[in-house]
C-alpha cells in the first residue's frame, strides 16, 4: 500500500469511473453513489478537512461524520437513510484498497442498526386478493392495471424492471401454464423471471385490448387518437396507491411491498433463501437475509401455539 498525496475530494471522478467500468453499476446507481458521497466531501470541507488524504482518515473522523448524519438538518435521519451515506463512504474505501492506496479499511465503517428499519412489510393473501380485485377490468386501464399487479406478484420484479418490459418478450402460447422471461436487472445482471398461468391470463386479456404497436408492454395513452407512451415508475406508483385506498388494505403498500409479498409467500411455502435470492436477482445472499426474520417469527408463533406446555404441570 502506498500513501497518496492527493486529497480525498479529488478522487470523486475516478471513483465514479471505477463504479462504471470495474463494478458495472448503472448510471442511476453511479448518480446515487455520487450524491451520497458528496455529503461526506461537503462535511470534510465544512470542517476544514478538504485537504485530508486517504491515509489520514481516522476512525474518529468517521465517528464525527456519523454524529453529523444522525443530526443532519436539525433532525435525526432514519438509520436506513444514514446507511446509504455510510455505504457510499465504504465503497470509496474499497476503491482505495483496490488501487493499492493506503486508507482506513472499509470494515471500519459499521452500518447503523435499527430493528424497525429491518421490518419487512408485506401483504397477506387476503389483502392481496382485495388489491387484485380493485381495478375495473371492464375498462382498458383496469385490465392493464390488473395485469401489472399480477406481474408484480408472479415475478417479484422491481418497478424499474417491470416498466422496461417490451411486448416481444411476452410470447404467450395458447393454454400456457407458465412463461419464463429473461430480464436485465439491477447492476446489469441478467436473470429469469416466471409468469404464472393466472398472470398470463390477465396479460393476454390486456394485450388483446391493445390497439397499438408500441414496443413497451405496459403503456398509457395521452388522449383519444394520440400515440401511447411507456408507463413510468411514478405513474404505476400513483395508480397502485389509488387501488390501495379503494381496497382498504394497508397504506404502506407500494411496488416494493409487492416484491416483499412475492418473497415472503415463497418463504411460507418452504422455499429456501438461496432460491429466493435467485428469484429476486440479489447479488449477495446478505440482501436476501432480511427475509429470514419472517421465517423466525413464524417459527416462534408455531412454537408458542403448539409447544407452549400449557397442559404440563
Amino acid at each position: 500500500m502506498e500513501q497518496s498525496q492527493k486529497p480525498i475530494p479529488q478522487y470523486l471522478t475516478e471513483f465514479l469511473d471505477w463504479l462504471d467500468i470495474e463494478k458495472g453499476l448503472s448510471s442511476k446507481s453511479q448518480e446515487n453513489y455520487g450524491r451520497f458521497l458528496k455529503k461526506f466531501l461537503d462535511w470534510l470541507k465544512a470542517n476544514n478537512l478538504g485537504g485530508l488524504k486517504p491515509h489520514e482518515l481516522t476512525p474518529q473522523h468517521v465517528w464525527d461524520y456519523r454524529v453529523f448524519l444522525s443530526r443532519s438538518s436539525g433532525k435525526q435521519l432514519k438509520k436506513s437513510t444514514q446507511n446509504y451515506y455510510l455505504i457510499a463512504l465504504r465503497a470509496l474505501l474499497n476503491y482505495f484498497a483496490n488501487h493499492n492506496i493506503l486508507s482506513l479499511p472499509s470494515e471500519n465503517i459499521k452500518l447503523a442498526k435499527d430493528k424497525e428499519d429491518r421490518q419487512i412489510r408485506f401483504l397477506t393473501l387476503e389483502q392481496l386478493q382485495k388489491l387484485l380485485d380493485a381495478p375495473d377490468t371492464s375498462t382498458f386501464h383496469g385490465l392493464r392495471d390488473r395485469a401489472i399487479i399480477e406481474t408484480f406478484f408472479s415475478t417479484g420484479m422491481r418497478i424499474s424492471e417491470l416498466v422496461a418490459l417490451d411486448q416481444d418478450q411476452i410470447k404467450i402460447r395458447p393454454g400456457a401454464e407458465e412463461l419464463e422471461v429473461s430480464i436485465r436487472g439491477k447492476g446489469g445482471r441478467t436473470r429469469t423471471v416466471y409468469f404464472s398461468a393466472r398472470a398470463l391470463s390477465w396479460l393476454s386479456k390486456y394485450l388483446q385490448a391493445r390497439k397499438d404497436n408500441h414496443d413497451a408492454l405496459f403503456v398509457a395513452y395521452r388522449g383519444k387518437g394520440k400515440d401511447p407512451h411507456r408507463l413510468t415508475p411514478r405513474s404505476i406508483q400513483k395508480s397502485l396507491k389509488r387501488y390501495v385506498v379503494m381496497s382498504g388494505i394497508p397504506s404502506f403498500t407500494t411496488p416494493h411491498v409487492m416484491r416483499h409479498t412475492f418473497a415472503t409467500d415463497l418463504l411460507s411455502q418452504g422455499v429456501d433463501l438461496r432460491t429466493i435470492q435467485e428469484f429476486l436477482g440479489h447479488k449477495s445472499i446478505t440482501a436476501t437475509q432480511i427475509y429470514a426474520h419472517v421465517t423466525s417469527q413464524k417459527l416462534r408463533e408455531v412454537h408458542k401455539k403448539f409447544h407452549g406446555g400449557k397442559e404440563l404441570k
